[in-house]
């Protein structure tokens, strides 16, 4: 009786963090990728100011998300740490730690998108700008948001490492996503590398492929965490 409420408690909880999992898995997809296809100027200022303009409800909704995605992420390392954290706590302390970091540059990046829409607002002062000047500033705030989510990408890859080598050490959950997971942290490195050290490094056809491995390994271990939940931590020996 006492390892089925052991099983049952390490399912609920894991089903808890794959639903923390999943929320954020689709604001960030809303916030990162749904919001910027539609708002996104392919490097034309005056487009930017246009779709943005066309689109500023979906662009104030957009970093409300985000700012909803980074603050709910601070729950699920956690919930991770309690999940698998038996396996190697030292890890499981690297991971939370590596996660968490990543928080506070993530909503600072957020900054750069308010200051879009004061740029792109009614304010008296900002009658001094002409319609050139205020493209040319809206587009180096979109460029600095960017800027600032590629600092904050070290984290959000360097996380996955620990988070893991937990899958793999538990056995918790199936040691195939813990590998992705480990891959899918790299990639967010090497990423990170290829687009401060390799010039035109976005205009080569494999740069938007390379963390996919990251993709693979969180969206599934979130599915998994969601559906499946865990198996109970093993015995200490």
């Amino acid at each position: 009786m006492a390892m089925d409420d052991s099983d049952r408690s390490t399912r609920r909880l894991a089903r808890t963090a794959g639903a923390a999992y999943l929320i954020n898995v689709i604001t960030g997809i809303f916030s990162l990728m749904i919001v910027p296809s539609i708002t996104g100027s392919h490097g034309d200022p005056a487009m930017a100011v246009r779709n943005i303009l066309a689109h500023e409800a979906l662009f104030r909704t957009g970093i409300a998300a985000g700012l909803f995605c980074y603050i709910e992420f601070l729950l699920l390392p956690v919930l991770l740490y309690r999940l698998l954290g038996a396996a190697d706590r030292c890890a499981a302390v690297l991971m939370v730690v590596l996660a968490l970091v990543s928080v506070p540059l993530s909503i600072a990046s957020l900054q750069h998108k308010l200051d879009v829409l004061t740029l792109l607002g009614q304010a008296p002062w900002l009658h001094a700008l002409d319609a050139g000047q205020v493209q040319t500033q809206v587009m180096l705030q979109l460029s600095a948001h960017d800027n600032a989510l590629l600092i904050a990408q070290i984290f959000w890859g360097l996380w996955l490492i620990p988070f893991g080598s937990l899958v793999v050490r538990s056995g918790q959950l199936p040691r195939v996503l813990g590998y992705l997971l480990m891959l899918g942290g790299l990639s967010y490195v090497a990423d990170f590398a290829g687009q401060v050290l390799v010039v035109g490094y976005n205009d080569m056809d494999f740069a938007g492929y390379v963390t996919l491995p990251a993709a693979l390994g969180e969206i599934g271990t979130c599915l998994w965490l969601l559906v499946m939940g865990a198996r109970a931590p093993r015995p200490s020996a």
